[in-house]
């Protein structure tokens, strides 16, 4: 599975209760099995739902509450990747950026992690999650 189709798939099927279909350009559908790798969100083995979609920012809020340290998912593709329990490193973002067709100079990492973030958040709502209107463009 992709790095996308991870993210995704943790934040949208917590329990493995469905695959991500994230799909960046030219992809096809994501076909592996995935699990979530065992970190919940919200008590009881629900995914807590707005309007039908999951509701990132419940399962998010819930995994930081958690995580023993202070991560800022809101702004921060790092921090995001950290709550996942996934390899946040200079190198994994380059690949998430190049899964993603990131088209500027991945050695200036501030300006591609930004436009990482404003892109993983717009994967989430397009894979039917609700994100904040905070985040959004």
């Amino acid at each position: 599975m992709s790095l996308l189709g991870t993210i995704v798939s943790k934040i949208l099927h917590p329990f493995g209760g469905g695959e991500a279909q994230a799909q960046t350009p030219g992809e096809t559908s994501t076909t592996g099995g995935a699990s979530s790798g065992g970190s919940g969100a919200a008590s009881g083995g629900s995914v807590p739902k707005v309007d039908g979609k999951v509701d990132v920012e419940a399962v998010l809020n819930d995994l930081a509450s958690k995580a023993g340290q202070p991560l800022n998912w809101r702004t921060s593709i790092v921090d995001l990747m950290k709550l996942l329990h996934l390899d946040s490193s200079l190198s994994a973002r380059k690949e998430l950026a190049k899964e993603l067709n990131y088209s500027g100079d991945t050695e200036d990492s501030a300006t591609m992690n930004m436009w990482l973030h404003k892109q993983v958040i717009k994967k989430l709502e397009e894979n039917g999650g609700k994100v904040p209107d905070d985040l959004k463009d």
